[in-house]
């Protein structure tokens, strides 16, 4: 199949971009990397009026490091987030889950703004936003505005963007100290999205106990998650008291929309997701209890 007729835009700025969704409404809908967006359109899933390619805006690119912040625009390609020598450094989880999204080519042109705003269940950087409690910058003709990553994803696919609003960046926070960063995925096939997974970031003091924690789930809900009770259970707690399969399994209490469909039940994404955790909070808490300042 092939997609509906559309016109298409490809504004210069960020200005030009808002202005043209001020003027079309709901009639359009933002273009970056477009490896989400296409095959909907191909198979007429979706269909828009107006595409509006913002992937040559320069200013929506980049990768900067500002007052304790990484800040990423939009229209920056997962290939270059996975490999920058800042987000390594800065943002370490980051770098750890790009290779698991998709394949080669999907990371070359595929954009870290896109991933985040398609609110995939499944979607790493999503999940990583809401770990870190990153910040999402929205542009649009009346001004710009922050929404918190915990405020940001709505449903399935859905997000807290106004119709005239566009992702301009997002801002990921460097945790200091001793820390300790990992992500565990399942999935059928490598380049699949993940049947279950876990994102987990995780802070010590001298004294070896959590003083901060981040547990992101993928592809166990309408929308990723942040496993709130299980990281309220760790904090405070010295980390050798902590029994991973134990947290695995409080990250999986309380959620009520886990899906079953042809890769799995929800029960069996249930179990698989508590490994998941299980395994990355292990890797988190062995990278903190070596790291020194």
């Amino acid at each position: 199949m092939k997609a509906a007729p559309f016109a298409y835009h490809r504004p210069d700025s960020v200005k030009e971009a808002v202005d043209l969704l001020a003027e079309f409404g709901d009639e359009a809908k933002i273009l970056a990397g477009g490896q989400s967006l296409v095959p909907m359109l191909a198979m007429r899933l979706t269909h828009f009026e107006n595409l509006i390619d913002i992937s040559r805006v320069d200013e929506l690119c980049g990768i900067d490091l500002v007052d304790g912040e990484v800040v990423i625009g939009a229209a920056t390609p997962h290939a270059l987030v996975g490999l920058d020598d800042e987000v390594a450094d800065s943002v370490p989880l980051l770098t750890a889950v790009t290779p698991h999204i998709g394949h080669f080519q999907i990371r070359t042109r595929g954009t870290l703004g896109g991933a985040v705003a398609h609110a995939d269940p499944a979607a790493e950087y999503a999940a990583v936003a809401l770990t870190l409690g990153a910040t999402i910058d929205a542009a649009s003709s009346r001004g710009d505005r922050q929404i918190p990553a915990s405020d940001f994803f709505t449903g399935l696919w859905e997000n807290s963007l106004a119709p005239d609003e566009i992702l301009r960046a997002v801002r990921f926070p460097v945790w200091p100290g001793r820390t300790g960063f990992a992500v565990h995925e399942f999935a059928r096939r490598h380049g699949d999205f993940a049947i279950a997974g876990a994102t987990v970031a995780v802070a010590l003091d001298d004294d070896d106990r959590v003083t901060r924690c981040g547990i992101g789930l993928l592809g166990l809900g309408s929308t990723p998650k942040r496993a709130t009770p299980a990281e309220d259970a760790v904090t405070g707690r010295p980390v050798a008291d902590v029994s991973a399969d134990a947290i695995g399994a409080l990250a999986m209490s309380g959620l009520a929309d886990v899906p079953s469909d042809l890769q799995g039940s929800a029960s069996y994404r249930t179990r698989v997701g508590a490994a998941m955790v299980a395994r990355a909070w292990t890797d988190a808490t062995t990278e903190a209890l070596d790291a020194r300042d």
